[in-house]
């Protein structure tokens, strides 16, 4: 499996989340989210599995469907 196929961007990060790239920069910073560094270039990168954790932990009320219509 591709690096691309297991980690997304920071502007992917930032539409999953919904909120602005530098916001999803200052969090993986600060360890709010996981953050990974591409071993070529070293861009950060997010595991998309690790960011809709972050989401549930954050906006426990949401319910499954609630989070995939507002994903689309």
């Amino acid at each position: 499996m591709s690096i691309r196929e297991q980690y997304v961007t920071v502007t992917e990060a930032s539409e999953i989340l919904g909120v602005a790239p530098n916001t999803v920069r200052a969090w993986g910073a600060s360890s709010k989210i996981p953050e990974y560094r591409h071993p070529a270039n070293g861009y950060r990168l997010y595991k998309p599995d690790e960011l809709r954790g972050f989401l549930e932990r954050i906006e426990p009320t949401k319910t499954k469907e609630q989070w995939k219509v507002a994903n689309r």
